[in-house]
């Protein structure tokens, strides 16, 4: 029977826009069936190359589209201008498709003014390069305070900097990479959600930049956690971060967690120039699981370094425990009374208390240990143990007392100890070495 070809049934192209013809073929029977040598194009949609980026992402943003990357395209001095509404890029892979710049004096993406500002900036799936001299990636500020700063699979090659954030409310990287070049991040302003980097790789940077990868700005202020788990090898002079507690308005919110770190290939987290301006145990990190890199364990100890005996005037009455008690190695505690160890962090909630005293008393005597909670100024005994002095030839009549207790601690609560003699009213002296800690469950 014979064939009929039908033509035209004009389509765009998904990519390149451009229009075709489709082919219908049918028989007798009137069975019908469609030959495309494209796919469906993609709805909003604006797809950028070398012939047509001036118009593109060097024009107006069109906040409703998404601007996809077809290969590399070298932008040269013209800077993308992300509008108030936002702007969203994607790519086919970060070896496929890329925005490249070897300018000197560069900016590649810049809010219009920086009281009008710029909304959302979500990428994915390119790689960008700004190397050339004193040009950076980023000049942007957040419109409202709570836009997004968010990408996956991006990666930054031989960027001269990565440039500057302004009052983001939030930031997220996902499978980024930065890869030669001295790639500083800084971050201005008070950020209200957070900044959030994972499964991130960090090698070949300068030998020659002091600039870190991170950076307090402009009255840079993180309101929740900055996180990142990065794979990093630094160069020579090159810092991880470089801010200072104050930078955090919480506890426990600079969180570096199962961190690999080294320096020029070797792992060294005594390095004070892998984080200048703070430590492990300051009150803002949290840190841990980390190789070449200080964890922080929360917690402190405190040891009799002075004997003061401990007058007791009532039979079966409490008396706080005396004797200069010197700390050691407090993390996210603090001794604000002698004798007291207080807890300054939101997290963990759950501690050990564990104690080695021996303590002096009336021979045959008992002598009750308690371990005092003191939460808002309520006091609530933990757990106490009961001991009678030991009657010693030749020696000062002692009791033992030992163990480990557990409690929840919240921020500022503190722990301290209390004894009383429950057979009479002969004072307790605790002798030099005896000591207890805090560490967490």
């Amino acid at each position: 029977m014979p064939i009929r070809v039908i033509t035209g049934v004009n389509e765009s192209d998904p990519i390149t826009g451009d229009s075709h013809a489709s082919t219908i073929t049918s028989n007798a029977s009137s069975r019908v069936s469609v030959s495309e040598s494209e796919p469906l194009p993609i709805d909003n949609r604006i797809v950028v190359n070398q012939s047509n980026y001036l118009s593109t992402i060097g024009g107006t943003i069109d906040s409703t589209k998404e601007y996809f990357i077809d290969g590399i395209v070298d932008v040269g001095t013209t800077s993308i201008v992300v509008p108030t509404t936002g702007m969203t890029l994607r790519g086919q892979s970060f070896d496929i498709s890329g925005l490249v710049s070897t300018e000197d004096n560069y900016t590649m993406f810049i809010s219009e003014t920086s009281l009008i500002g710029s909304g959302n900036i979500l990428g994915q799936d390119y790689y960008i390069e700004t190397s050339g001299v004193s040009s950076k990636v980023y000049e942007i500020y957040d419109a409202t305070g709570f836009n997004a700063f968010e990408f996956q699979r991006v990666n930054y090659i031989n960027c001269t900097s990565l440039g500057d954030i302004h009052n983001y409310r939030q930031g997220l990287e996902s499978g980024t990479g930065r890869f030669g070049g001295s790639p500083s991040l800084t971050l201005h302003g008070t950020w209200v959600g957070g900044f959030r980097i994972t499964t991130s790789i960090v090698r070949s940077m300068s030998d020659t930049t002091t600039e870190p990868l991170f950076k307090a700005g402009t009255a840079f202020l993180m309101n929740s956690r900055f996180l990142t788990d990065m794979n990093v090898d630094l160069g020579t002079l090159q810092p991880l971060l470089d801010f200072a507690p104050a930078n955090f308005n919480n506890t426990d919110i600079l969180q570096l967690q199962g961190m690999l770190v080294t320096r020029d290939g070797v792992s060294d987290p005594t390095d004070v120039n892998l984080t200048p301006n703070i430590s492990e145990i300051d009150v803002a990190s949290q840190w841990k699981s980390n190789l070449g890199l200080h964890n922080t364990f929360v917690g402190g100890m405190l040891a009799v370094t002075t004997e003061v005996e401990t007058v007791i005037a009532t039979q079966d009455v409490s008396v706080v425990l005396l004797g200069t008690q010197t700390s050691n190695d407090l993390q996210h505690f603090d001794t604000p009374s002698n004798g007291q160890l207080r807890l300054l962090g939101n997290v963990p909630t759950e501690y050990t208390i564990v104690f080695d005293f021996v303590i002096v008393g009336a021979a045959n005597g008992e002598y009750e240990l308690e371990l005092i909670k003191n939460d808002g100024g309520v006091e609530t005994i933990v757990r106490s143990q009961l001991r009678v002095i030991n009657k010693l030839q030749g020696g000062r009549d002692v009791a033992y007392f030992s163990g480990q207790y557990n409690t929840h601690l919240h921020n500022t609560d503190f722990v301290y100890w209390k004894i009383k003699n429950t057979t009479g009213t002969q004072n307790a002296t605790v002798e030099l070495g005896s000591m207890w800690h805090v560490q967490t469950r």
